[in-house]
């Protein structure tokens, strides 16, 4: 019954996904890659990142978006959360150099800073060179939690309390460190 739900909606998502990515400016940086982009304005408390860029509000930033619903597609055949976590991680890592091509051509590269994302999927971002940073909206953090809630749950065999309350973070890579990594 569950798994029933689960591709419904799945395939409702599917239909208006193409919505969403028009509504939100959002752009390939490759055809049919799992990481949509488009440039956004930090607004997060500042920060520095280990290799010394600072980041202060209205900064421009490439903002990664995952694919949500070709990601849930491919997560629904798998069993087993490492066998998902290893999916969502190599399908990011191979992304990576077309969001650095994508920033390295782009008019206002000289403005951007690096790229940000937004998840609760942040445990092993390090090792992608992402720093996480603590979401200090109190209203955002929640709201960002409830979008991810559904997600997740669709996403996972079995619905985990530890999991669950695992708060979204941001993810930031500079510019230099993304080049350094993907270029």
């Amino acid at each position: 019954m569950l798994a029933k739900m689960k591709v419904c909606v799945i395939t409702v998502w599917t239909i208006l996904d193409p919505l969403y990515y028009a509504f939100t400016r959002l752009k390939y940086v490759e055809d049919k890659e799992i990481l949509r982009v488009r440039v956004t304005k930090y607004k997060g408390r500042p920060c520095v990142l280990s290799d010394g860029t600072e980041i202060k509000r209205n900064d421009l930033l490439i903002k990664i978006h995952l694919h949500n619903v070709m990601l849930l597609r491919e997560l629904m055949s798998l069993k087993g959360e490492t066998s998902k976590a290893r999916v969502i991680y190599n399908h990011v890592k191979s992304a990576l150099p077309g969001v650095a091509n994508y920033l390295y051509n782009h008019p206002k590269k000289d403005e951007i800073k690096g790229i940000i994302g937004i998840t609760g999927l942040n445990k092993g971002s390090n090792r992608l060179g992402f720093e996480t940073v603590a979401i200090s909206n109190r209203i955002y953090l929640w709201f960002k939690f409830l979008v991810i809630l559904p997600m997740y749950c669709m996403s996972v065999s079995s619905i985990s309390a530890k999991n669950i309350r695992r708060p979204p973070m941001y993810l930031l890579m500079s510019k230099d460190k993304l080049f350094e990594l993907y270029k």
